[in-house]
């Protein structure tokens, strides 16, 4: 029983004294890791913690020559200065603003004036503006394009598809897209790119205006400044069909459309009041009628 007393003693104290030995073992390491860090450095993980980033990839952007650290221990860490996590932050701007590597690489600059770093603060405050404007509008889309399917009641991504590009377009006139049939949009997207359909939409918008100011301005649709307008109107008329007559009563329903906007309702029946006079004493002058195809002189 002695023994084993004797004995557990000795090992008591001999777990002291590696205790102590490894405490004091630890200390000293400490020591020689703040001695061999100067003041105003970080180390590679001390950066990493700071700025929310990870040690892989400050040593990926060391590899890419993005990065480089400042200096080096006697023990071989990188070591970082204030001035690399100014140049980190621009990285990790540019980065979330979508930029490539390279692209970053390229943009850097050096910061060793104040001009210099106020130029990059500046560069970085407006690519974030338009990276804003940029979702800003994607968000619209995507809020417009919500309404557009709920409105539509049906599932058809060719519509869909049609008015993400007119939104994308700029095109106020995408909600018109859900109220035209597969024929109308089939040969819209056959005869029609982003360039001409851009230039039908605005030909189509400025003599919507001309018809609603001769109409206000009350110019007799027979006159001769009436009927060079109906000429106009036909004209783009034949140029949107290509010639094929059986989209025409397509066309007269655009302001008819039910649920429209109430705004487009009242600015068509203003327009379309004046174009059905001055068309009428067109078609009449010209002995035609292209709603039934055919020929007045050959019908009597």
């Amino acid at each position: 029983m002695e023994k084993t007393i004797k004995v557990n003693r000795k090992r008591k104290i001999i777990l002291l004294v590696t205790q102590r030995n490894e405490v004091s073992y630890k200390r000293r390491c400490d020591m020689d890791k703040h001695k061999a860090i100067p003041q105003g450095y970080m180390t590679v993980g001390e950066i990493a913690k700071k700025m929310d980033v990870t040690v892989r990839a400050l040593q990926h952007y060391d590899r890419e020559g993005l990065l480089s650290p400042s200096a080096m221990s006697e023990g071989g860490r990188r070591l970082y200065t204030d001035k690399d996590v100014v140049k980190l932050h621009q990285i990790l701007s540019l980065k979330h603003l979508g930029f490539s590597l390279d692209d970053i690489k390229n943009r850097l600059i050096p910061l060793d004036t104040p001009a210099e770093i106020a130029d990059v603060l500046m560069e970085q405050a407006t690519a974030v503006k338009q990276k804003i404007e940029s979702l800003s509008e994607s968000l619209r889309e995507l809020e417009v394009l919500r309404e557009e399917v709920l409105q539509m009641q049906s599932v058809d991504f060719k519509k869909y598809a049609d008015i993400i590009a007119n939104l994308q377009m700029k095109n106020d006139f995408y909600w018109l897209i859900k109220h035209f049939d597969d024929q109308m949009l089939d040969h819209i997207r056959s005869h029609f790119d982003k360039d001409s359909g851009v230039a039908f939409i605005n030909a189509f918008m400025q003599l919507q205006n001309e018809a609603i100011r001769l109409q206000n301005a009350e110019v007799p649709a027979d006159s001769d400044e009436g009927q060079n307008f109906a000429k106009a109107y036909w004209n783009m008329i034949t140029d949107f069909t290509g010639g094929d007559m059986s989209m025409l009563p397509r066309l007269i329903e655009l302001g008819q459309f039910q649920n429209t906007d109430p705004k487009w309702k009242e600015v068509q029946d203003i327009a379309m009041g004046y174009i059905e006079q001055a068309l009428g004493v067109y078609f009449s002058r010209l002995g035609i009628d292209p709603f039934q195809g055919e020929n007045k002189e050959d019908t009597e």
